[in-house]
């Protein structure tokens, strides 16, 4: 195994970790003498909601980082560091999930959950910028696919996706619940554009 495949490695552990974090946060509904788990059931959509976001979050955040890493044939200690420091909050998001699901109807408090949790989404996107910069500032981890220049001119556009999260914030002192949805929003705008890894049979629009 190379350098770039035993940091993909240990980066798909974290993130299948996190991912199934997740679901252990829904509990099995108490039911009373007279109730009905229907209805309890129902109850607990904010676990539901929540759930499902953060899934897609994580797993769409994984599939963009092997495309990126599909590319990359050396590794430096900058580069680990990066990646680590991503994928420290990463394993956080179960954390922001399980407080936003617990919250999600409540008035004052909703608004503080749905802040931190976008407050964490703000870190993921600014990490993942931040290890895509460095790997297009040199262009000497890529492998010899990757048009490098193409590469270094897609930064700007990555930066200006990425100030979308800091908007949430603000979102998140409306509504938590538009907050949760918007996040679901951005995660299916990523899930359908991949990072843009221009080669030199396809170079960058």
């Amino acid at each position: 195994m190379n350098e770039s495949g035993r940091v993909e490695a240990f980066s798909d552990g974290v993130f299948a970790i996190a991912i199934t974090l997740l679901i252990l946060d829904i509990k099995v509904p108490k039911v009373g003498e007279h109730g009905s788990l229907w209805e309890a059931l129902g109850q607990q959509w904010p676990s539901y909601a929540a759930y499902v976001v953060s899934f897609l979050v994580i797993g769409i955040m994984w599939v963009n980082h092997h495309q990126v890493f599909s590319y990359v044939a050396r590794i430096d200690r900058p580069l680990m560091f990066l990646n680590l420091l991503m994928l420290m909050v990463v394993a956080a998001v179960p954390w922001p999930t399980a407080m936003l699901a617990e919250y999600l109807r409540e008035d004052r408090a909703s608004h503080t959950a749905a802040a931190v949790y976008s407050l964490v989404m703000v870190a993921i996107a600014f990490a993942f910028q931040g290890l895509w910069w460095h790997l297009t500032r040199t262009g000497h981890l890529f492998d010899e696919r990757v048009d490098v220049p193409a590469a270094r001119r897609t930064r700007v556009r990555f930066a200006l996706g990425s100030l979308a999260y800091p908007v949430t914030v603000g979102l998140a002192f409306i509504s938590a619940p538009l907050t949760l949805a918007a996040h679901g929003l951005l995660a299916l705008y990523y899930g359908f554009n991949q990072v843009p890894v221009p080669t030199r049979e396809h170079p960058a629009a």
